[in-house]
């Protein structure tokens, strides 16, 4: 595992055993990509969530600096997704920009990546609580949340039912576990196999810790945070994690 600071997902995710653990959400078997994307084989769709596309625009705009490479890194993440999987859909989980006038930031380049990324394949932009509609000639479809087969995709978990199936993002789940003495915190998956939140995709997106109840709570009984380290994914059930990670 890395640390929080260092952890990207924009980086070539490696594809060798253990980059990916398998996960069963009310019966679809699943791949949690250790790059933070979610893999569905048989339906050949790839998944991915908050992108917050130029977030670092944003808080300039603000007075806050952050180095302006974010956009770049994400989209460069999502591009050695796509050509590794070669997916027929993908699903980005909403909030994948990172306000309104996110888009309108963009510059010709990003957004021809962007064209490049949605062509020739069915991708979908569930809505989020930050991001609107794209632009259209970007590709893709809008939706509120998508059904297929045993799965429900939405941007936010319900906080009541029904549920069962439901693969959502919005929280940017993080967690730590204690190796020999040292305290490891990573961004996660979350699941109890009824349902499944992904991390955040985006570069300089931070994180909430599972065990914050706005995310225990939504799991009952207890759930498995599966960790992503450099090159593999680690599983922990929620009884062996370490507390509070958010950034």
């Amino acid at each position: 595992m890395t640390n929080p600071h260092s952890d990207d997902p924009r980086n070539e995710a490696p594809s060798g055993p253990g980059a990916a653990a398998r996960l069963a959400v009310n019966g679809a078997e699943l791949r949690a990509d250790v790059s933070g994307a979610l893999h569905w084989p048989a339906q050949e769709t790839l998944v991915v969530s908050d992108l917050h596309l130029e977030k670092a625009s944003s808080f300039a705009a603000r007075g806050h600096l952050l180095p302006p490479y974010d956009t770049s890194a994400t989209l460069r993440g999502l591009e050695a997704l796509v050509a590794r999987f070669r997916p027929a859909r993908v699903v980005s989980l909403g909030d994948s920009f990172h306000d309104p006038a996110a888009a309108e930031r963009l510059d010709q380049a990003a957004a021809e990546r962007i064209r490049a990324l949605t062509r020739g394949r069915d991708w979908i932009w569930i809505c989020g609580n930050h991001d609107p509609a794209p632009p259209q000639d970007w590709g893709g479809r809008v939706l509120e949340e998508l059904t297929l087969g045993p799965l429900v995709f939405r941007h936010e978990a319900l906080a009541e039912g029904p549920f069962e199936g439901e693969v959502s993002g919005h929280y940017h789940p993080k967690a730590s576990v204690r190796v020999r003495s040292r305290r490891l915190t990573a961004r996660c998956f979350v699941t109890d196999g009824r349902r499944l939140i992904l991390p955040a995709f985006g570069a300089f997106t931070g994180g909430l810790d599972v065990l914050n109840p706005a995310i225990a709570t939504l799991f009952g009984a207890g759930f498995v945070a599966h960790l992503l380290g450099r090159d593999r994914v680690f599983a922990f059930p929620s009884a062996a994690l370490a507390g509070r990670a958010e950034t």
